[in-house]
């Protein structure tokens, strides 16, 4: 049974009592010296209690403060994971066989990206240039065929670009993600490289937020490890980093281990509802976000669940029936060994059920 922390008002009356006992006599009223003297100690007792739960809760990693947190994880060898950079590939533009040395600055909104490779362009006056943002984070990833605007456009080269591709960009490691890991140490200590093991060398990596083992996928003595960043693909760099990080600690006596990202396997989403007190408009932005949720959660290798779907759509307050369109099956992804399909949530369309339907 937890020890219950008497409150200051209780503290302030047992000192109360207390002297009453000791001085029969003595004034306890609330404008005498002795209630004021109470009043005080019973303040400072009380912040010696509080002081005293805190410093309980910093024992337990599950409860304690960042910084203490961070203490216990150092105790089991783990720090906390810095924020990456988002890497991809830009396509540049302009009169061809113009050049550019690395370093072209380009910006998306408040995000800027440089390019880390010289520019040539071909003789459709192109080129596809590998880039970075300059800032860590989530918030440098962007949609493939985003547009951005060069800073300084060199000589020969058109002021707008195109993002091809931009991903691998994760934050600063949560305080929930680093008791996570630490958790998992605890609970599933280092085994001589089983399942667990795998996973966790994964985790360990900067740029990886989930990783997925699966032994025996090419054959005896081979493990495969499909990592994410973010709830998104990682970059090039990441599962290069993390092959490194396993090869490193992985028995000796194993055969192979790859690294890979998922392939993503994208899902188009259409169904037909009737409303009753919600507008169509309302109804397109609740789907698309319980859709969106679902989604987020499937792992590489599972299935999209059709009656899911319709569950998800039926359960909105103001829906009165659907129909689901698309897609007209559970999506079960493909999980072999040439590789391994992430269901995404592509397009969704939401359109009222025709009258003669009804």
């Amino acid at each position: 049974m937890p020890f219950a922390i008497p409150p200051y008002t209780s503290l302030r009356d047992t000192l109360l009592r207390d002297l009453k006992n000791q001085l029969p006599d003595a004034d306890i009223g609330p404008d005498s010296d002795f209630f004021v003297r109470a009043s005080a100690t019973a303040n400072a007792v009380e912040g010696l209690y509080q002081h005293q739960s805190w410093l309980v809760r910093q024992i337990f990693p599950d409860s304690a403060d960042r910084d203490y947190l961070e203490l216990h994880a150092r105790v089991r060898g783990l720090a906390r994971k810095p924020a990456v950079a988002a890497q991809g590939t830009l396509r540049l533009n302009g009169t061809p066989g113009a050049k550019a040395p690395a370093g072209i600055a380009a910006k998306l909104g408040s995000q800027r990206y440089t390019t880390s490779a010289a520019a040539t362009l071909d003789a459709a006056g192109s080129a596809v240039v590998t880039a970075q943002a300059d800032l860590a984070g989530v918030a440098g990833n962007a949609d493939p065929d985003s547009p951005l605007d060069l800073t300084a456009a060199p000589a020969g080269f058109a002021s707008q670009a195109r993002i091809v591709a931009m991903s691998g960009g994760v934050d600063e490691e949560s305080d929930a993600e680093l008791l996570a890991r630490l958790l998992e140490l605890i609970r599933r200590p280092p085994a001589g490289g089983n399942r667990a093991d795998y996973r966790r060398w994964a985790l360990e990596t900067p740029g990886v937020s989930a990783a997925y083992v699966y032994p025996l996928r090419r054959g005896l003595g081979t493990v495969d490890v499909v990592v994410t960043a973010a709830g998104d693909l990682p970059s090039p760099a990441t599962l290069a980093a993390v092959q490194a990080h396993i090869d490193e600690l992985r028995p000796v006596t194993a055969k192979n281990c790859l690294v890979l990202a998922p392939t993503p396997k994208v899902v188009d989403v259409a169904v037909n509802v009737e409303l009753s007190g919600l507008t169509l408009a309302a109804a397109q932005a609740q789907i698309a976000a319980g859709l969106a949720d679902y989604f987020t959660q499937l792992a590489p290798g599972d299935s999209a669940i059709r009656s899911r779907l319709e569950a998800l759509v039926s359960d909105i307050s103001g829906v009165v029936d659907r129909q689901l369109l698309q897609p007209s099956a559970n999506v079960k992804p493909v999980s072999d060994e040439t590789k391994v399909e992430w269901v995404r949530l592509g397009r969704v369309t939401v359109s009222l059920i025709p009258k003669e339907d009804k």
